[in-house]
């Protein structure tokens, strides 16, 4: 066991990877169709829902998780139908850090995969249709593949993002051990009770663990672009 990390340090640590491994799942498989229908043109529509996806780029993370916690508490539109139609409360639980996750996280898988869609341009598209690939099969065996960077960089991203929030993941999960206690919690909550070297020890980790992601972006990048060379 790494000095200075105790079974509860452990235990953020795995709810952590385990939220961000799942929020990084839903957000793929629910980013990669909507960046797709951003990329496909610039209407009035496609830029109000561009927007919207924006908005936690620039949302301090306390406004994001404040709205979340009133939508989905007990007494918000969302918590109150979910709870009347027999649903776990979602307010500081796992599920409610996810749903929050998700859409904090949104645009960091979208927008790389919605430039990457919109990097390949419309001939490989035309050509695969020449050769009677349909719509579906031109998305899955065409645009996918090439856009494979955009990928791995939204994936990378999403995941990282998730990792290190804190102030939406404080207001909506508060700190529950074993429950909504990530990484980011634990941190402050060793600086809060001036437990300086436990915070280095989980910083350190967060800090090694971002310089690793933006390098694989870099590199991911990097190596994109010399192929379109």
């Amino acid at each position: 066991m790494m000095a200075g990390l105790d079974a509860q340090d452990w235990l953020s640590v795995w709810l952590t990877v385990k939220l961000a491994t799942l929020s990084t799942i839903i957000l793929l498989l629910l980013g990669t169709p909507l960046a797709w229908w951003l990329a496909r043109g610039d209407t009035i529509p496609r830029s109000i829902i561009g927007s919207i996806v924006a908005l936690p780029l620039v949302l301090p993370p306390t406004v994001l998780g404040f709205y979340l916690l009133v939508t989905l508490g007990p007494n918000g539109a969302a918590g109150s139908f979910w709870e009347g139609i027999g649903g776990p409360r979602l307010v500081f639980s796992f599920p409610g850090l996810v749903i929050g996750s998700v859409i904090y996280s949104l645009p960091f898988v979208v927008q790389p995969i919605q430039n990457a869609f919109e990097a390949i341009g419309q001939r490989p598209m035309d050509v695969a249709a020449t050769l009677r690939a349909g719509p579906i099969d031109r998305f899955f065996t065409v645009a996918i593949p090439l856009a494979r960077p955009g990928f791995i960089t939204a994936a990378t991203l999403g995941f990282a993002h998730t990792v290190g929030e804190f102030g939406m993941v404080m207001m909506i999960g508060g700190n529950i051990p074993g429950r909504t206690r990530v990484i980011s919690i634990a941190i402050y909550d060793s600086v809060e009770s001036l437990d300086y070297v436990h915070a280095h020890y989980l910083s350190a980790g967060m800090l090694a663990f971002s310089f690793i992601a933006l390098s694989i972006v870099q590199f991911v990048n990097k190596k994109s672009a010399r192929a379109r060379v």
